[in-house]
């Protein structure tokens, strides 16, 4: 399976479970995230969801590794899974916290800022370099980013696609906190066994009241990004970039390639 799911009392981990692509997201996994997101929050017994990543990622973005990437209809559905998906962590009445161990790159960031608590270990950084492939932010990003950190730096990231470090991303209020390595699960069982332990009614409230007051633009930024998006698909920009990676792909060693 692409998603784990694993309960530990009231903590529901959901976890990516690609490491072999450092967690890259195709439209299968992004819908098996939004399912097992709902399914927990359906459950009366879980109080906190967690959003993780196997390996040595967190999320390395969406996986150009599918069949006729340059496909309108393919960008389309892979763009209205990555909404679906965000939207399922925004809406789901319990908090949600992502541990972000590696890299988020590209819709992993969208995924890591969806939760409502986002940790990071040390060694992660955050990094939307989708400019450099000829495309746009999507998930919700170009409103998730900027809801957390402000106009100029949603641009600078957005724009220039610059790698945020654990240590600047938790300066600048794009995530709650970051931890070292050495005591990253620790503290991260203890912000899980302190949520799971207060009102799960107060929770709720107050999530419901934050999202809605600063996030009341994500709608929209889906439809505004999907657009963009499926325009970009057509541009020789993105089309050069699909050709370079096509031929990282399959290098005369056979080795496979890196997600771009």
């Amino acid at each position: 399976m692409t998603v784990d799911i694993v309960d530990a009392g009231p903590v529901r981990h959901i976890v990516i479970n690609r490491p072999e692509r450092m967690n890259a997201v195709d439209k299968a996994t992004l819908d098996r995230l939004t399912d097992a997101v709902r399914r927990a929050g359906e459950d009366p017994g879980v109080r906190v969801i967690v959003v993780s990543g196997s390996g040595r990622a967190f999320c390395a973005g969406g996986d150009l590794d599918v069949e006729d990437p340059l496909s309108v209809e393919n960008t389309a559905s892979t763009a209205d899974a990555a909404s679906r998906c965000i939207d399922s962590i925004r809406r789901v009445p319990c908090p949600v916290v992502a541990a972000v161990r590696g890299p988020a790159v590209g819709v992993g960031v969208a995924i890591a800022l969806a939760a409502d608590l986002t940790v990071a270990r040390s060694d992660a950084f955050f990094s939307m370099p989708f400019t450099s492939i000829g495309l746009m932010p999507d998930g919700g990003a170009t409103a998730l980013v900027a809801a957390a950190v402000g106009r100029p730096v949603a641009l600078r990231m957005s724009l220039l696609g610059e790698k945020v470090s654990a240590t600047d991303a938790a300066g600048l209020g794009l995530v709650a906190a970051t931890f070292d390595t050495d005591v990253f699960e620790a503290e991260l069982d203890a912000l899980l066994t302190g949520l799971s332990r207060r009102s799960p009614e107060a929770l709720i409230e107050t999530k419901t009241a934050v999202n809605e007051a600063t996030l009341g633009e994500l709608g929209n930024a889906f439809a505004r990004e999907r657009e963009g998006q499926i325009r970009l698909t057509t541009t020789d920009g993105f089309r050069n970039a699909v050709a370079a990676f096509a031929a990282k792909k399959t290098p005369a060693n056979g080795t496979s390639r890196q997600e771009a």
